[in-house]
Formats: C-alpha cells, sequence, structure tokens
C-alpha cells in the first residue's frame, strides 16, 4: 500500500506530466482559461489516460511481446487512444453537450495529447505491474488536472492583473508555466 501511494504521488507532483516533463502543453495553455474547461478537459483526459493505460499495457504484454510485435508499440497505442477518444466525445456529446461545444477541436486533441502516449509507454519502458501501471497513470492524470486547475486559477487572477505590454497574451503564460515548473522542482526530494 505505501508503495502504491508513493508511486501516486511521484506520479502527480514529483514527475509531473506539465511541470516537469512539459508534456501535454496545448491543453495546458489552450483549455486554462475557464476553470471549468479546464477541469472538463482534466477529467477527460484522465478518463482516456485511465482507460488507455488498462487496454495497453495487457495488449502490450500478452499479444504484442508473445508476437514479437514490439515495434509497432506506438501504431498500436495511438489507435487505442484514438478510439477511446472517440468513446469519450460520444458520451461527452450524449451527457453534457455544454461542455463538448466548450472543449471544441480540444476534445478530439486528447488522441494526439503526448501525454496520454507517454504514459502508457512510460508504463511499459518502466517495467510497471498492471497494478503499479493503473496508479501511475491515475497520479499523473491527477497531476495533469491538478496543473489545469493551477493554471485556470492563475489565469483568473491575471484578468485584473496589470501586464505589461511586452507580456501580454501567450508570452504571460509561458512565464507563468516556467514559474509553477520552479515551483514543482521542490517535490524532486520527497521520493526518488
Amino acid at each position: 500500500m505505501l508503495d502504491a501511494l508513493s508511486l501516486f504521488v511521484k506520479a502527480a507532483l514529483v514527475d509531473n506530466v506539465v511541470f516537469i516533463q512539459y508534456l501535454a502543453i496545448c491543453p495546458f495553455i489552450g483549455m486554462t482559461s475557464e476553470t471549468e474547461k479546464a477541469t472538463g478537459m482534466g477529467l477527460a483526459t484522465t478518463f482516456v489516460i485511465m482507460l488507455a493505460t488498462a487496454v495497453t499495457w495487457p495488449l502490450y504484454k500478452f499479444v504484442m511481446v508473445p508476437l514479437g510485435l514490439e515495434f509497432l508499440q506506438t501504431l498500436f497505442f495511438i489507435l487505442v487512444i484514438a478510439s477511446l477518444v472517440q468513446l469519450v466525445e460520444f458520451f461527452l456529446k450524449k451527457m453534457s453537450p455544454g461542455l463538448y461545444n466548450s472543449m471544441g477541436v480540444y476534445l478530439a486533441l486528447i488522441t494526439t495529447n503526448c501525454a496520454v502516449l507517454g504514459i502508457t509507454i512510460n508504463c511499459i519502458s518502466k517495467n510497471y505491474t498492471y497494478g503499479q501501471s493503473l496508479v501511475y497513470a491515475f497520479g499523473t492524470a491527477m497531476g495533469f488536472l491538478m496543473s489545469m486547475v493551477i493554471m485556470s486559477g492563475v489565469r483568473s487572477r491575471m484578468k485584473i492583473a496589470k501586464i505589461p505590454n511586452a507580456f501580454k497574451g501567450t508570452p504571460i503564460l509561458y512565464v507563468i508555466a516556467g514559474i509553477l515548473s520552479l515551483a514543482f522542482l521542490g517535490f524532486k526530494g520527497i521520493i526518488k
């Protein structure tokens, strides 16, 4: 149990997918203008990450390795992720049309979200067991959700802040992301 908690904390904070690994920057910048959209994107991505990990790990271990198809790992994983994103799109369109419309093109971009693919590949390359892979995926997904919500909170405060003209727009977002990354580096010594 302690190992699972340690792996979760490491995935969420110490090796945060956005602030430390620098993955998923596109939705991080594009979908954090409102907290509701950021949370929706984070939850949708969490769902896809968990399902993708639950499907790709056994696919790799029990199908690809015995057949000697490890070299097709990226192709197979992308196909699985694309299928799962379609499932999420259908679900959101039916259950939450407002969120579906507000996410726009970014929902389809979960397919190409490098964090989703990166997590599934990390689970294989780090030689995690199935249970460890699910804990790692959940921790990483929670770290992604946390980074989205943090940035949306910062952006809501930016609306009333006086920002120099040279930094208005996208430049200030990258400055803030850099500062948040430095803050997350403080977690490095917690867990090895």
